[in-house]
């Protein structure tokens, strides 16, 4: 499948729409997208804003690395990701790895932005916890260390875009609080024209706030374990709207994968906010979510793994074929998939109280 190598304006994406108990798929436009549900049914989106996340730098021996966050521990800590010396244009997994680091080493980035290294986790050498502060205040105050990453730092990027992205190509229109180090690109297709049409059809629209992760760090090992545990909110308001969606009989969709790991993730947990280590695939009974909309990917994702929970591995070969076959474009600047969930899980999911959610989002 091909890689989409731009930003396109959200009207020219188009999305295929599975049906998991059927196993029949369309091709349609996003113009079409308001169509695709109706009046009771709930969109939830992941308002989380997209950080410039990858930092180009040197360690203190002059060597050249990438320093890519994954997840924020605390007001300055941070687990990351290193890469050896390159950019964005080489594949990841063609970078060379990086050089080994210990706790106490000091990486050194633009802007007066430094890391120090805190310590080096157990599943890779290459995923480190680090402290981020500047060069000439080794305690400075924390709004000085948010703008020395935003002049540092710049999109996280894949090989499959050549030219340059700015920190706006990632950005969802509705975006709000900083937390993620990827973009939740499912969202890209609701521009503010398909919102108002979303709203004129009556179909009602809550958020979540998860920390949307790495796709890949380059490590084959490491990548195994994507996603990794992310910290999410889910706001009372939106599991109210979830329980009002069950009593009027709608569905609900999460525009995203993040927003499919947050609802999950926060009702099994029963907190409206926390970190979740749950990885959502075949065999798991779905508590909240209806259907997914998520990029076209490929079978050897993450992403594409999550869509086990809503369809049957054969349903899923035949929608990616097709997807193929129309010429869909894939990766997070690509066209977008709608995958129904089989309607026993659906049906088992709705025997499930939503005011139960609600009551356990609210401990």
């Amino acid at each position: 499948m091909r890689a989409a190598a731009a930003p396109r304006a959200a009207r020219e994406v188009r999305l295929l729409v599975v049906d998991g108990a059927s196993g029949a798929a369309r091709v349609v436009s996003s113009a079409e997208i308001a169509t695709l549900f109706e009046p009771r049914d709930l969109l939830v989106v992941n308002d989380a804003a997209t950080l410039p996340a990858s930092l180009p730098g040197r360690t203190a021996r002059g060597e050249a690395i990438e320093l890519r966050l994954v997840a924020q521990t605390g007001d300055r800590r941070w687990t990351a990701a290193l890469l050896g010396s390159g950019d964005w244009r080489t594949r990841t997994e063609e970078r060379p790895p990086p050089p080994l680091v210990v706790a106490g080493d000091r990486l050194v980035f633009g802007g007066s932005l430094v890391a120090r290294v805190l310590g080096v986790r157990p599943e890779s050498s290459r995923l480190v916890e680090i402290d981020l502060a500047l060069d000439a205040a080794p305690e400075p105050e924390l709004a000085g260390v948010w703008a020395a990453l935003y002049r540092a730092g710049r999109p996280v990027q894949y090989a499959h875009v050549p030219e340059p992205l700015a920190l706006w190509d990632v950005q969802n229109v509705y975006a709000a609080r900083p937390w993620a180090v990827e973009m939740p690109s499912a969202g890209r297709v609701l521009d503010a024209a398909a919102l108002l049409a979303l709203r004129r059809r009556g179909v009602a629209l809550a958020w979540v706030t998860h920390a949307a992760g790495l796709s890949s760090i380059g490590d084959a090992a490491l990548d195994a374990l994507l996603p990794l545990p992310e910290r999410y909110e889910v706001r009372e308001e939106t599991w109210e709207a979830v329980a009002r969606t069950r009593r009027a009989g709608g569905r609900v969709v999460a525009i995203g994968t993040s927003v499919a790991r947050a609802l999950e993730g926060g009702a099994r947990e029963g907190k409206r906010a926390g970190v979740t280590d749950l990885k959502i695939g075949r065999g798991l009974r779905r508590a909240v979510v209806d259907a997914v909309l998520t990029g076209v990917h490929e079978a050897d994702t993450s992403h594409y793994a999550l869509l086990g929970a809503f369809a049957s591995e054969e349903v899923l070969e035949r929608a990616l074929a097709r997807a193929g076959a129309e010429g869909l474009l894939g990766h997070e600047m690509g066209d977008a998939c709608l995958v129904w969930g089989e309607p026993r899980q659906r049906g088992e999911s709705r025997r499930l109280a939503p005011e139960s959610v609600v009551t356990r989002a609210r401990l």
